[in-house]
């Protein structure tokens, strides 16, 4: 009986002397894609409730189509969005959209023909424009808005993860 007293102290002093576990990314349990992740408006306006279903109150009030938003929680046919600033509520996911935007989040950004501060500018944006999220890599995202394209580094955008690579 003694040791296995002994065996169960020393186990839980190992747990707490280990890194923590190593956790695979949070899924979301009802489409079973990753949490949190980004979306963007489908609709020109969308009702963020406090909670998920059409009979809770309106806490707030998406006025801007293609706007990024993400996605942190869902249940059933709702999902709880944030902006960037991180205002939000649960949305009914028809109001959403898998096509990906970012919102330029600097006072200007220039957008390059290459992912290289070295390269050709093509544009200039500034802030709060919403662009066409295409291919990602190394720290930089291929953009599109009104006709321009072109490359800008992750840190000016919000509607898309640090690290985040897209083909």
């Amino acid at each position: 009986m003694r040791s296995y007293v002994i065996v169960a102290v020393l186990t839980a002093c190992l747990m707490l002397l280990a890194p923590g576990p190593v956790f695979a990314a949070e899924r979301g349990p009802v489409t079973n894609l990753p949490l949190p992740r980004f979306v963007s408006m489908k609709a020109s306006e969308g009702y963020a409730r406090r909670g998920p279903s059409s009979t809770h109150r309106i806490d707030w009030v998406f006025k801007r189509r293609h706007m990024p938003l993400q996605i942190v929680a869902e249940y059933g046919h709702w999902r709880r969005v944030q902006d960037r600033e991180g205002a939000g509520g649960w949305m009914h996911y028809s109001l959403l959209s898998g096509n990906r935007t970012v919102v330029v989040t600097q006072p200007e950004v220039v957008l390059y023909r290459r992912p290289s501060p070295d390269a050709a500018m093509s544009a200039r944006l500034q802030a709060g424009v919403v662009a066409w999220l295409n291919e990602c890599a190394e720290g930089w995202c291929r953009l599109e808005v009104e006709g321009a394209d072109g490359w800008a580094p992750i840190p000016a955008l919000w509607g898309v993860a640090p690290d985040e690579t897209r083909d």
